[in-house]
């Protein structure tokens, strides 16, 4: 792929689309386009790796679970989320894509 907006799912795509990008060893890159997906009610996201994220283009609401916390993320807009840390995705506007741009990575080991 050449242009990271190539390529998307039709408006009315019923599930998220995944493309990784780059993937080495520690690190894989990731394009997710949402369509007005959200998790599943209850479902939590705990990755044993770190992720960055950018939100390239649309809105979407993050939340994480411990503090309490929603972030409303807008284009531009960009989060670091640590290993383990428990996230979920409560909203994407219905209709309309929106683009995360995600590099998931390998984080070192904290001193006991």
């Amino acid at each position: 792929m050449k242009n990271i907006f190539a390529e998307l799912p039709p408006d009315s795509a019923p599930d998220e689309q995944f493309l990784e990008l780059l993937a080495r060893p520690g690190l894989r890159i990731e394009r997710i386009v949402s369509t007005g997906q959200a998790s599943a009610p209850g479902f939590w996201y705990e990755q044993a790796l770190g992720e960055w994220i950018v939100l390239l283009q649309g809105e979407a609401l993050l939340r994480f679970e411990d503090p309490p916390l929603a972030e409303h993320l807008k284009a531009g807009d960009c989060v670091n989320i640590a290993p383990r840390r428990r996230h979920r995705v409560d909203w994407t506007p219905p209709g309309q894509a929106t683009i995360w741009l995600a590099v998931h990575y390998e984080s070192p080991a904290l001193p006991v």
